[in-house]
C-alpha cells in the first residue's frame, strides 16, 4: 500500500518550496531587467523631450516659410524661402531619427515586458500542474489509508487545511494567469505596431533626405539662372507668368471642348468622411469655384473658377491618399512648361466613382499602378508648377470624366503628361471631406 506521505498531502510543503524557488529565481533575474527597463524609460523620456523641442522648432520654421511666401516676389525672398525650407527639412530629419530611436527603445522595453509575462505564465502553470498531481495522488488513496498515515486527527486536518489553502491560492492564480496572458498578447500587439511605425519612419527618413537634395538643387538652379541678380530674376519671373497664363488658357480651352458623359448615379452620396483630408493639419487657403482669387484672374481660370481646394502645407509635408485606390498616373508638368499647371502631381482612382489629384508636390512617392490605402503617403508637398507659394492643390473628379493624356502644347513647344477632364467632372471636395 502506498503511503500518503509518499504520494499525497505530505508533499505539499515541498511543492510550496519548489514554487517559491521558481519565484525567487524569477525575481532575481528581474532585478537586472528592472534596472534596464528603468534605463530605457529614462532614455525614452529624454528622446520625447528632444522630439517636443524639435517639433516646436519645425513649427517656427513652417511659420517663417509661410510669412516669407507672402512677401513680394524677389530673388532675396525666393532664396530666403529655400534656405528656411532647407533648415526645416534638416529638423524634419532630426525629428524622424529621434522617433526611430524612441521606437527602437520602446520595442526593447516591450520585449522585456513580454519576457516577464511569459515567466509569470510559466510559473503559474507549473504551480497549477503540481497541485493537480498532488490532488490526483490523494484521490487514489481511500479515506482509511489516509487516516492511518497520521498519528492523530488534529495532524490530519491540519495537513488537509494546508492543502486546501494551497489549492485555493493556486486557483486564485488562475485569474492572474489569464490576466498575464492578456497582458502578454497586448504587449505583443504593441510591439508589432511599434515595428510597423519603425518601418514607416525609416522609409520616411529616406524620403526626407531626398527632399534636402531637391531643395539644394532648386537653390543652385535659381542661382545659376539669375546669376544672383535681381533684374535677371524679375525678367525670368515675368516670362514664366506669361507662359503660365498662356498654358492654362490652352488647357482650359481643350477641357471645355471635351464631351464626356457623366452618370451622377455612379457618384457617392455627399457626406462627411467619404474622403479623408490629405494632410494631417488643415488650413484652406483657397476654396473651390469662383473664389475671389479666381475672379481676379478670370482669364487664367477661363471663367470656370478654381478646380479644387488649396491647403496650406510647408514643403516636405506628407501628402496622403484620401481613400483606397489605384495610382492612375504621376508626373511633372514642369518638365515641359516650368511654372505652369500642377508641377509634380499624382492622380488616384478610387473605388467609389471618385478620383483625386494632388498637385504642386516637391517629391512624388507613388508610382503608376500602385495600390494605396486610405492615409498612405503618396508624396510630399512643395511649390512646383503654377504656385504662388508652398501649398497642396487637391482636386476631386468624377472618375468617368478624367483622363491622363499626353498632349502637345503649342505654347510650351513640347508634349506634357497630366490629367485633363471635362469641366463637368470637377467636383467640390468639401462635399465629401
Amino acid at each position: 500500500m502506498k503511503s500518503p506521505r509518499d504520494t499525497g498531502t505530505k508533499l505539499t510543503p515541498y511543492i510550496l518550496i519548489i514554487v517559491s524557488c521558481l519565484l525567487i529565481v524569477s525575481l532575481n533575474s528581474r532585478d537586472a531587467e528592472a534596472a534596464r527597463i528603468d534605463e530605457l524609460r529614462q532614455k525614452i523620456d529624454e528622446k520625447n523631450n528632444t522630439i517636443k523641442q524639435l517639433e516646436e522648432e519645425i513649427a517656427q520654421f513652417t511659420k517663417d516659410v509661410a510669412e516669407t511666401g507672402k512677401q513680394a516676389k524677389t530673388l532675396e525672398s525666393a532664396l530666403k524661402t529655400l534656405d528656411l525650407t532647407r533648415q526645416k527639412l534638416v529638423k524634419d530629419i532630426a525629428l524622424t531619427e529621434n522617433k526611430i530611436a524612441t521606437a527602437e527603445l520602446e520595442i526593447e522595453r516591450l520585449s522585456f515586458d513580454i519576457t516577464e509575462k511569459a515567466v509569470d505564465i510559466d510559473v503559474l502553470r507549473k504551480a497549477l500542474a503540481r497541485n493537480m498531481r498532488i490532488r490526483n495522488a490523494e484521490d487514489q488513496n481511500s479515506l482509511l489509508e489516509v487516516l492511518l498515515a497520521y498519528k492523530n486527527l488534529s495532524t490530519f486536518w491540519s495537513e488537509v487545511d494546508s492543502l486546501e489553502r494551497f489549492q485555493a491560492s493556486v486557483q486564485r492564480h488562475t485569474g492572474d494567469l489569464l490576466q498575464a496572458k492578456q497582458q502578454l498578447e497586448s504587449a505583443k500587439s504593441d510591439t508589432e505596431q511599434k515595428k510597423k511605425e519603425l518601418e514607416d519612419l525609416t522609409a520616411g527618413l529616406g524620403d526626407q533626405k531626398k527632399l534636402v537634395e531637391i531643395n539644394k538643387k532648386q537653390k543652385n538652379d535659381l542661382l545659376a539662372q539669375t546669376k544672383n541678380k535681381e533684374g535677371t530674376y524679375k525678367k525670368i519671373l515675368s516670362e514664366k507668368i506669361a507662359l503660365r497664363e498662356a498654358f492654362e488658357r490652352e488647357l482650359r480651352e481643350f477641357e471645355s471642348e471635351l464631351e464626356i458623359t457623366i452618370d451622377p448615379s455612379k457618384l457617392p452620396s455627399a457626406g462627411k468622411g467619404v474622403l479623408a483630408w490629405p494632410l494631417d493639419s488643415i488650413r484652406i487657403t483657397q476654396y473651390f469655384g469662383n473664389t475671389e482669387f479666381a475672379l481676379a484672374h478670370a482669364a487664367l481660370y477661363s471663367g470656370i473658377g478654381h478646380n479644387g481646394v488649396d491647403l496650406a502645407a510647408a514643403p516636405g509635408t506628407q501628402v496622403k491618399s484620401a481613400a483606397a485606390g489605384v495610382v492612375e498616373g504621376a508626373g511633372d508638368t514642369d518638365l515641359v512648361c516650368p511654372g505652369a499647371s500642377y508641377g509634380k502631381w499624382v492622380l488616384i482612382k478610387h473605388n467609389n466613382g471618385l478620383s483625386t489629384l494632388y498637385g504642386h508636390l516637391s517629391y512624388v512617392k507613388a508610382v503608376k499602378g500602385d495600390e494605396v490605402g486610405r492615409g498612405d503617403v503618396v508624396g510630399y508637398s512643395g511649390n512646383t508648377g503654377y504656385s504662388t507659394g508652398p501649398h497642396l492643390h487637391f482636386t476631386v473628379y468624377a472618375t468617368q470624366g478624367v483622363r491622363v493624356l499626353d498632349r502637345k502644347s503649342k505654347v510650351c513647344g513640347g508634349t506634357y503628361t497630366m490629367p485633363v477632364a471635362d469641366t463637368k467632372a470637377y467636383l467640390n471636395p468639401l462635399i465629401y471631406l
